[in-house]
């Protein structure tokens, strides 16, 4: 069934002339319904706003769903009978930092900054609304997994969806929507196992498409605004094991130019990330046969990634370095979790060996 699409500066309306049956969550005729239009309004997210607004793509009172956002930035993706809109919103950028390291940032700061991916599925067909609302409910766990698979560094995952939305729409089996008895119809019988496979493929590929869109990627400099390092804390560290009459403006603006340079190095960005992964998994007793509450003096991995990272950055005059500031602890090495702080040992151990080595 071809179905229209009216784009205005305030809003987006999807059309369907013969109606469509409706389950969403929207500001605005959320939970099942049938309509004739689905809009998604530019307004504050309140009924009276949003209603106010989508009045205007409507002829019939009661003939419409709509849905509060603050962007209007959408694409459509088509599969035979299946349709899927993805709207985006987005306050992070990607910046660069260096000639070679880039980060995420929002001038609006990471504590009111956000980032919502919101879907309208269509399917050509005729639902009933019980299968309506069991591919809703696979629409949004397939939503919610493939985001937790990107394993996105913890402060995106924070602002990520917070006033997401949500609608799956299908075809009604008659054209006099005013009589319809929705309860007693006829509907198309379909394999919902087929069709969960097809949306949870078209969801993944939405969401792949809207980060690509944004431009958004995320690097080491991102997972390290995560676990709340700051290149500043890093030199500040380093610098606490180096004699008082050796630390300068100067060797303090080396130490940086030198972090920063060794973050650039594909290796050591590799054993970084294999360590902030494995913290991840091991961490809360996820992984049955490790407890890093009881385990730490038979950890040595820890301290073979460590070491790594110290030998990649200034070779093997970089491991005395290491031990020393893995037993000191100085700085924002203290506190860290057991992986963690044995790699920011190796990273700034390595660092400070290269630069006394210039």
């Amino acid at each position: 069934m071809k179905i229209n699409i009216i784009e205005k500066d305030y809003g987006i309306c999807i059309n369907n002339p013969r109606h469509f049956l409706a389950f969403s969550d929207f500001t605005v005729g959320g939970g099942i319904d049938i309509v004739e239009n689905v809009n998604i309004v530019k307004a504050k997210d309140t009924f009276k706003a949003t209603a106010k607004k989508a009045e205007v793509f409507n002829k019939f009172e009661g003939s419409y769903i709509a849905q509060a956002t603050e962007s209007l930035d959408y694409f459509k993706n088509f599969y035979d009978d299946l349709s899927i809109f993805t709207f985006m919103a987005s306050d992070v950028v990607v910046e660069d930092f260096t000639d070679y390291l880039k980060v995420a940032n929002s001038s609006k700061g990471f504590a009111d900054a956000r980032i919502n991916l919101s879907h309208i599925i269509y399917i050509d067909k005729v639902l009933s609304p019980r299968d309506l609302i069991k591919i809703f409910k696979i629409a949004a766990n397939s939503k919610a997994r493939t985001l937790a698979d990107m394993s996105l560094p913890l402060h995106i995952q924070n602002i990520l969806n917070t006033n997401d939305f949500l609608a799956v729409l299908s075809n009604i089996p008659e054209n006099n929507y005013e009589s319809l008895d929705i309860n007693n119809a006829e509907y198309d019988e379909v394999n919902l196992e087929e069709l969960q496979v097809r949306i949870e493929d078209a969801i993944e590929i939405s969401i792949e498409d809207a980060f690509k869109k944004f431009g958004l990627d995320f690097g080491i400099l991102d997972y390290f605004v995560a676990e709340g390092i700051l290149i500043r804390d890093l030199v500040d560290a380093g610098m606490e094991l180096v004699s008082d009459d050796e630390v300068t403006d100067r060797l303090k603006e080396k130490m940086e130019i030198q972090i920063l340079k060794s973050l650039s190095d594909v290796n050591v960005i590799t054993l970084i990330v294999a360590a902030l992964g494995a913290e991840r998994d091991l961490s809360g007793n996820k992984i049955r046969e490790v407890d890093l509450n009881s385990d730490l003096n038979y950890l040595y991995s820890a301290d073979v990634l460590g070491l790594a990272i110290a030998n990649q950055i200034a070779g093997s005059k970089a491991i005395f370095n290491f031990k020393q500031y893995k037993d000191a602890k100085p700085g924002i090495i203290w506190g860290l979790p057991p992986i963690l702080e044995d790699i920011f040992a190796g990273l700034i151990a390595g660092c400070v060996s290269k630069i006394f080595e210039e």
